[in-house]
């Protein structure tokens, strides 16, 4: 069975798109909510926390992309009974998990003090606050987390994002409320925990409606076992190098510098991450018909696919990487003042952090649908713990500057560089890396001159901080776009990827409004 692979794209694109713009818009206000009505320090315990809890999560090793993975081939082979196995298998392994979590979680408690420098908030009872944060990551095991599975290996993120939408509106309005009115941090972490609980109990019921012959029953063999468990060895690294990349940046700068850097690092990388997590939903809203399409067709017709992604995606995070430069410290200043701006240093250093991160997003998709996980344990491996002992070195020495060059230098060089040739060793194997990489770097390139020549453009705009904000955006909507086009327009990958937007989107966007 072939997936109808472009419409249910298009589909998960649009309704992530949205559950995304709800997911940035609501918690950006919550954040200015907690910066002026608690204080830096309660923002700088929540990032913290979750930095913590996000370790924790390593329990999971990638359990969840290991049984998606699996499930491709009998979706494309109707073969329903295996399906139902893998579900029963995902839950009782996910129950597991889940006490691993909940016992490790528990343990750490007496260390919890000694990860920050100086003061916290003396009205917070630092163990009843992370039992909550405990709470909602344990309690996401037992209810119904394996339901989503289905959802997301048939393609249809779309109705997890519905989902999503409506219950994050009404839990982010209660958090405001909770924050405004009663200025209760403890309040405001309860809301998550109930969220977590609603969301996979109607997910669950969804994935129940629209798949009712998937029941957890049966198992599966021996060797599949096997096979997922080696699949889930190599995830646990990748997971291990996510935390570092992610959650140790803030554990470090608690411990070096205190919690209100990690609140204005934690500002920026809020704005980052937005960005990048818009980026990605055109990743994973294809990522279950690159499974399909790996599965179902040839190694030629996925790697044009493969290289026409990649260029799409570089124009699309190259432009992104330009409205960071230049934007970003004018809508700071007027986010969150002057005090909590860091160096324009900084931004050069994050913007070049951001896109470096954006050119192994592709490949990602690729590689988990291919199901090289086993094959990229010793890369992300190698890349987590050069995360970690440059954040410690170069943090300890040069602080938020050290840590930010510390991640990029591990995701350049390692995730991108060393991990881009897995997928061109086991997969592409009668195709040329040298001309992959070659083309990345003629796109980092133009990104590069792009940022250069808007932001100097930008620079000359005169008046008050909110006209210079307005018209900056104005600038970069238009003139790295333009660049681009100058540049890619003639190239067969230009046209090669207007046709794939034309034919696969534009046409089937008419088709749905009627025209």
């Amino acid at each position: 069975m072939k997936l109808e692979r472009t419409k249910n794209a298009i589909r998960n694109m649009l309704w992530g798109v949205l559950n995304r713009i709800v997911n940035i818009i609501f918690p950006f206000v919550l954040r200015t909510v907690f910066i002026y009505t608690l204080g830096s320090m309660y923002l700088g315990l929540n990032s913290l926390f979750t930095s913590i809890l996000t370790v924790l999560n390593l329990a999971e090793l990638g359990f969840s992309s290991a049984i998606v993975y699996n499930m491709y081939k009998p979706i494309a082979e109707n073969d329903t009974e295996s399906i139902c196995a893998l579900m029963n298998y995902y839950k009782k392994v996910y129950r597991v998990i889940g006490s691993i979590v909940l016992i490790v979680g528990v343990s750490l408690m007496p260390f919890l003090r000694y990860l920050i420098n100086g003061e916290c908030p003396k009205d917070i009872n630092l163990s009843i606050l992370y039992l909550l944060f405990l709470g909602n990551t344990v309690v996401s095991y037992f209810m119904f987390a394996y339901k989503t599975c289905i959802l997301t290996a048939h393609q249809r993120e779309d109705i997890i994002s519905k989902v999503n939408i409506v219950l994050k509106l009404g839990m982010y309005f209660i958090q405001t409320i909770s924050l405004i009115v009663f200025k209760s941090y403890y309040g405001y972490i309860i809301c998550t925990i109930l969220n977590t609980i609603f969301t996979n109990s109607i997910t669950a019921f969804y994935s129940n409606k629209y798949y009712p012959q998937y029941q957890c029953k049966g198992d599966i063999s021996l060797q599949r076992k096997l096979g997922i468990r080696k699949n889930i060895q190599g995830l646990m690294v990748g997971k291990i190098c996510m935390a570092s990349r992610n959650a140790f940046d803030n554990i470090f700068l608690s411990m070096f510098l205190g919690l209100n850097i990690v609140t204005i690092y934690g500002n920026y990388y809020y704005i980052m991450n937005a960005i990048s997590g818009l980026l990605i939903i055109a990743t994973t809203s294809i990522g279950a018909g690159i499974g399909n399409s790996i599965a179902t067709e040839s190694v030629e017709k996925n790697y044009k696919d493969y290289m026409k992604f990649t260029f799409m995606y570089a124009w699309l995070s190259g432009w992104c990487t330009v409205c960071l430069f230049c934007l970003y410290q004018p809508f700071m200043y007027i986010w969150v003042g002057e005090k909590l701006l860091f160096p324009m240093l900084d931004v050069v250093l994050i913007c070049i952090y951001f896109y470096s991160l954006t050119m192994g997003d592709v490949r990602s998709q690729y590689s988990a649908a291919i199901g090289l996980f086993w094959e990229n344990r010793v890369y992300v491996l190698v890349e987590a713990i050069a995360n970690i002992v440059l954040n410690y070195f170069l943090g300890k020495k040069f602080g938020v500057h050290g840590i930010i060059i510390a991640t990029w230098l591990s995701i350049f060089f390692i995730n991108f560089g060393w991990g881009s040739s897995i997928i061109f060793k086991y997969y592409f194997v009668e195709y040329n890396k040298i001309e992959y990489y070659a083309k990345q770097m003629l796109y980092f390139l133009n990104t590069i001159i792009a940022t250069v020549l808007t932001y100097v453009i930008t620079y000359h705009i005169n008046g008050n901080i909110y006209v210079k904000l307005i018209g900056s955006a104005i600038v970069c909507m238009i003139v790295p776009n333009i660049y681009f086009l100058i540049v890619y327009y003639r190239t067969n990958i230009a046209k090669e990827s207007y046709d794939f937007i034309k034919t696969n989107i534009l046409v089937r966007l008419k088709r749905n409004k009627g025209v």
